[in-house]
């Protein structure tokens, strides 16, 4: 069974910096696009940033490109978001999805739609 889990959420202030973790296991993670989507309150759920399996391909938001850097470790069947310069607008549930890479990035686009297995979210606050 599908198994994905974020973590290392807390409470920062703005301008600092957080690294969020999210495991898989239950599935073959390199042949997945891992995913990372969060969610405030009174706001609309939205794709922060994506990584497909060749660990080249990405996307971020246009709202934290420059500030975001996702990575996988596939040996280790995990991905990160790296999160600088964090403001207070980036509070929100974060999220970690997965999705056969075939089906999250052809054409030379990306489809969010198609990121399907979720994992609990971990709540970042930033305090400003």
């Amino acid at each position: 069974d599908v198994q994905l889990q974020a973590s290392g959420g807390g409470l920062v202030q703005a301008g600092g910096s957080l690294r969020l973790s999210c495991s898989a296991s239950g599935f073959a993670f390199d042949d997945y696009a891992i995913g990372w989507f969060r969610q405030a309150p009174g706001k609309q759920f939205e794709v922060v940033s994506l990584i497909i399996d060749s660990s080249i391909t990405t996307y971020y938001a246009d709202s934290v490109t420059g500030r975001f850097t996702i990575s996988r470790d596939n040996a280790k069947n995990t991905a990160y978001l790296q999160m600088n310069g964090l403001k207070s607008e980036d509070t929100a549930v974060y999220y970690c999805a997965a999705a056969p890479s075939s089906l999250a990035y052809h054409h030379g686009a990306y489809f969010p739609e198609s990121f399907g297995s979720w994992g609990q979210g971990t709540l970042v606050t930033v305090s400003s």
